[in-house]
């Protein structure tokens, strides 16, 4: 189970084999390694698909890649490459809307495996990304990450959720001090202030969705590996402390969707760590440095916990909860294997994990999901609500 085939032609949606209900395909790429895709829908209905590519994760090569799906068309396009900064590994694109409707593409840039060296970057496009502008550094003080999409809210706040990759000086990151904080704008993207979530250390790729009674719930992944976190907002500025829901996390992320009816629909690894189990050094312990960073010592864990790296990364599942994130009953697995992430390593096919999904609610009311296939290509699927509950 180290390779797979790609069905038909790469990019072309067709029913599933084993599964009548679900259209899929595999994105195109020219990449070994293709991870951390994200979905996000036009007006015109087109579909963009985003993701980084490259050798490795934290190696200088990796860049961020776009492929769209034409509305009403079966055929995903060839990959874009919309960023080449051949010295930091460009990660975790998030493609938006704002309200003046220019589409945005934001991702990090890092050096090597310290996250902690990240800074955020964007460019903007206002032809529905048939063109952009060029590259600017929109968050530059280094550690700030993201994953996840901005919240507008009828306040005319723009409220961005990040976290921080912090370490003391003289340490390698590992994950140990994370915490989630949202940036927050009041003058459309003009400037921006931080807020931090309280006692959010070890949540991370904080997720937020506003509810239909008008408040905001937001999840989260845990470097601990034990559950998806959540927590609550009135303003999607000032939040409750995060805590742990019924769903496990493995420290891999996730995300989660408000759906027309109020539903909430969540995509994510139904897994947790096995404390016995092996585990990794790190997520970056098979790269070697491409700068000198001098003697670093390992990350001290200033929560009583440390991250636990490795913990396998399958099954991929769907979740429906109709109570406001309180309790997920329904679930149903998109894919199933082994997942094993004990290496990230594309090259010789070592690594089979189903991880780092994204979802949206489309204009036809399908969900539209995408995740990284065993680290080699990105997969596209497409169901709808009552799916899950068959």
């Amino acid at each position: 189970m180290s390779a797979f085939t790609v069905p038909i032609q790469t990019g072309q949606l067709h029913t599933a084999a084993i599964d009548g209900g679900r259209l899929e395909a595999y994105l195109p790429t020219p990449c070994l390694q293709n991870h951390a895709s994200f979905l996000h829908e036009l007006e015109n209905g087109d579909l963009l698909c985003a993701w980084f590519g490259g050798t490795q994760e934290g190696v200088p090569d990796i860049s961020i890649y776009v492929a769209r799906l034409k509305k009403g068309e079966t055929q995903w396009s060839e990959a874009e490459k919309l960023s080449d900064d051949d010295t930091r590994s460009e990660q975790n694109p998030v493609i938006f809307t704002t309200p003046d409707g220019a589409l945005w593409l934001a991702y990090t840039a890092q050096l090597s495996g310290h996250q902690n060296t990240a800074i955020v970057r964007r460019r903007i496009s206002h032809d529905g990304g048939q063109t952009w502008g060029d590259t600017a550094d929109w968050f530059e003080t280094p550690g700030i990450f993201i994953r996840q999409p901005p919240v507008f809210t009828e306040e005319g706040n723009w409220v961005m959720p990040i976290f921080l990759c912090r370490v003391a000086e003289g340490e390698r990151w590992t994950g140990n001090d994370d915490i989630s904080a949202v940036m927050v704008s009041k003058d459309a993207g003009q400037t921006w202030q931080q807020h931090e979530v309280p006692n959010s250390v070890g949540c991370v790729h904080m997720n937020i969705q506003p509810l239909k009674d008008g408040s905001f719930i937001a999840l989260y992944r845990s470097r601990w590996a034990d559950y998806i976190y959540l927590s609550r907002s009135q303003d999607a500025i000032h939040w409750s402390d995060p805590v742990p829901t019924e769903l496990p996390n493995n420290n891999s992320s996730i995300q989660f969707i408000c759906l027309n009816n109020g539903h909430l629909a969540l995509i994510y690894n139904h897994r947790r760590a096995d404390s016995n189990a092996e585990r990794r050094t790190s997520l970056y312990d098979d790269i070697e440095d491409s700068e000198d960073h001098g003697e670093l010592v390992e990350q001290a864990s200033n929560a009583g916990q440390s991250a636990f790296w490795g913990a396998p990364r399958a099954p991929m599942t769907l979740a429906l909860s109709t109570d406001g994130g309180h309790t997920w009953p329904s679930r149903r697995d998109l894919e199933i294997g082994d997942g094993y992430c004990m290496t990230n390593n594309s090259i010789e096919k070592k690594n089979r994990e189903y991880s780092y999904p994204t979802i949206i609610q489309g204009q036809d009311a399908n969900l539209h999901i995408a995740f990284t296939y065993f680290r080699q290509r990105i997969k596209y699927v497409r169901v709808n609500e009552s799916w899950v509950i068959k």
